[in-house]
């Protein structure tokens, strides 16, 4: 009798688990604005490490999901988006056995050790146990150690230039924390960065293909023809208006070769509706303005005017 009520209880953990897992684990749905609410693009070299937080983003931004730099190349590991189960190798496998035979196995009644009796399948049991115990530790560990590794990221190493670009707090650009400028961002470069934010999402909502190609990298406009494409297939499109910038601070700025790279973290505010492509009816979204908070990194070759490489979620 106890070793079937221990069954029974043993069964709703499985089921508890079996669901809760893959919540834990999903990537957030995403939003319509562009970029869908996803972490995409590339930030050169540092394209997997977390950007410094800042005081518009203190919390850490969220890996990217979709992302075209190779993690496999040298510096990067191995394998791309990461992810407890995505992980290649034997620790993946094991981890994607034990939660697909393991926990439905018990569901079904044969556990890991089907087939056994007696004594032996009380053994099966208790086994059974200590694999949910471990998978249980396993997954909190690696968040634990995910969350510390963001949380301690390196420090903040761009400077915004001494001069009048406000005080983050009213609107505009702040300074941000001090610290060594590898890469000297300019006024300039700043209003470059709110032009950009304004004229990208203007884009967006005109589906107007010439515009980003012009105002973001080749990767971040494949992307953003693809969320289109996906739009037309189920007849809506996606308008954004009124954005306004409300604040926003460097987080750092670098250079490779001749390439500039500066990730900004910017809090605004916009009204974003998808409305029916033929009768112009609202689908989802609200004509009352949202704020949000995205940390964009942007990509300058050569000297050249500034692109949109990557989008982050705070």
């Amino acid at each position: 009798m106890k070793v079937s009520v221990l069954r029974s209880l043993l069964k709703s953990l499985a089921v508890v688990l079996t669901l809760a897992v893959p919540l834990v684990l999903a990537v957030p749905s995403a939003d319509a604005r562009i970029g869908g609410g996803f972490s995409s693009g590339s930030r050169g070299a540092r394209s997997f490490t977390p950007p410094p937080s800042t005081s518009t983003a203190p919390n850490a931004a969220r890996p990217f999901d979709r992302t075209m730099t190779d993690r496999a190349a040298p510096g990067f590991g191995t394998g791309m988006g990461g992810g407890f189960f995505g992980r290649p190798g034997l620790f993946g496998g094991l981890m994607a056995g034990f939660l697909g035979a393991g926990l439905l196995g018990m569901l079904f009644g044969g556990g890991l050790f089907g087939g056994l009796g007696g004594f032996a399948s009380l053994i099966g049991l208790v086994l059974q146990i200590g694999v949910i115990v471990l998978i249980v530790r396993l997954v909190l560990s690696y968040w634990q150690r995910r969350n510390a590794a963001y949380a301690g990221a390196s420090p903040y190493v761009g400077a915004a230039p001494a001069g009048g670009l406000g005080s983050g707090g009213g609107g505009g650009f702040g300074f941000g924390r001090s610290g060594p400028a590898p890469l000297q961002v300019t006024p300039g470069d700043y209003d470059e960065f709110e032009r950009v934010l304004g004229e990208i999402q203007a884009a967006w909502s005109n589906e107007d293909v010439g515009a980003l190609t012009r105002l973001a990298t080749p990767e971040m406009l494949d992307y953003f023809t693809r969320d289109m494409t996906a739009n037309q297939r189920r007849g809506v499109v996606n308008k954004v208006s009124q954005v306004k910038l409300l604040q926003g601070d460097l987080a750092e700025a670098w250079r490779e070769g001749t390439v500039d790279y500066a990730t900004v973290a910017m809090r605004f505010s916009l009204v974003d509706r998808t409305l029916d492509r033929v009768g112009g009816q609202l689908v989802e979204g609200s004509a009352t303005p949202q704020e949000v908070t995205e940390i964009w990194t942007f990509r300058r070759d050569a000297g050249g005017p500034w692109r949109l490489s990557a989008i982050q979620q705070a």
